[in-house]
């Protein structure tokens, strides 16, 4: 469970102190979905840069330059790659023909190496598997709605990406993890992160709860295009590879046995709890599988991929 950001300054309202302290304040509040790393991307002087360290975003001190209008960023809760390997975290650098870009992912993917495999894609040091969508795109050779829509057909388990172009275009791609986007049209200004309340505890921080926000609805399924200037173009991708609901395992509870019992009051049970009807379940579901042993990491797999091999007896 990772925690996307970012924000898009189309009309240069903002200064350069507004705008890190608005990027502090994002990165801060979505340390509720995770501390593991921090990062952010943006483009300055013509080049897309990326910051990023295995620390909580309170760590962090930004120096994000005037001339950078797109933030994208991300914290981290590891799943798969060490954290302390630096290029395990998001966001991550890819090239699509001429066109650099940063990929930055929330969820779990659970078929990244059979599609490393079967579209024989090179081997990378990179473990998370988040990275599997920077090789397709860079496959393609081509960053727009096909490449995205292609990578989103593909990837099986539970995402949702934003991607950075050279051009200052900021692509969301929307599975079934939350994303909450708000535009302040008096300012000219986009901002998000993966979950409502830790979008408007970073407004309240960052002094903007005084203006009013229109808030812009994505679905499963929706990919949106934030143009430089501000203007959305829209598509969209089959979700039938998605993961939408699943069945628990009920009928083995008597033939499961896991140990001690997972403690009810674990804020990563909690947080899992938070985010569990984005899945397709219910925290009543949760609070059942911790009942059965089951730890909070098992259960965000489960959540995730829809299977975890100690769940079958």
């Amino acid at each position: 469970m990772c925690c996307l950001f970012g924000l898009i300054d189309y009309r240069h309202s903002l200064t350069t102190k507004q705008k890190n302290r608005l990027a502090f304040a994002l990165a801060v509040a979505a340390e509720a979905r995770g501390t593991d790393a921090t990062g952010i991307a943006y483009n300055s002087k013509g080049k897309l840069r990326i910051y990023k360290r295995p620390w909580p975003a309170h760590y962090m001190r930004f120096s994000i330059p005037g001339d950078a209008t797109v933030i994208m960023g991300h914290t981290r809760m590891t799943t798969q790659g060490s954290e302390r390997k630096n290029r395990n975290n998001h966001p991550f650098p890819g090239r699509a023909g001429a066109m650099s870009f940063a990929l930055a992912h929330n969820g779990m993917l659970c078929n990244d190496k059979y599609l490393r495999s079967s579209l024989g894609l090179p081997r990378t040091k990179i473990e998370t598997d988040s990275y599997i969508g920077v090789q397709m795109i860079e496959q393609k050779r081509t960053l727009d709605f096909a490449s995205l829509q292609s990578m989103a057909e593909q990837v099986e388990g539970s995402f949702c990406f934003t991607v950075l172009s050279q051009e200052n275009d900021l692509y969301i791609v929307k599975g079934d993890n939350p994303l909450c986007l708000y535009h302040f049209p008096t300012l000219g200004v986009y901002v998000y992160a993966s979950t409502e309340e830790i979008l408007k505890k970073a407004l309240g921080n960052a002094y903007l709860t005084s203006k009013k926000p229109v808030q812009i609805n994505l679905g499963c399924g929706d990919i949106l295009q934030i143009g430089a200037n501000g203007n959305l173009s829209h598509s969209r991708f089959d979700t039938s590879a998605l993961f939408s609901s699943y069945a628990f395992p009920w009928a083995y509870s008597s033939r499961i046995s896991h140990g001690k019992k997972e403690d009810a009051s674990d804020p990563y049970l909690e947080a899992l709890k938070d985010v569990a009807s984005s899945f397709g379940y219910t925290p009543e579901a949760i609070d059942r599988l911790a009942d059965m042993g089951f730890g909070a990491d098992e259960i965000e797999e489960f959540m995730c991929c829809g299977c975890y091999e100690g769940m079958i007896p």
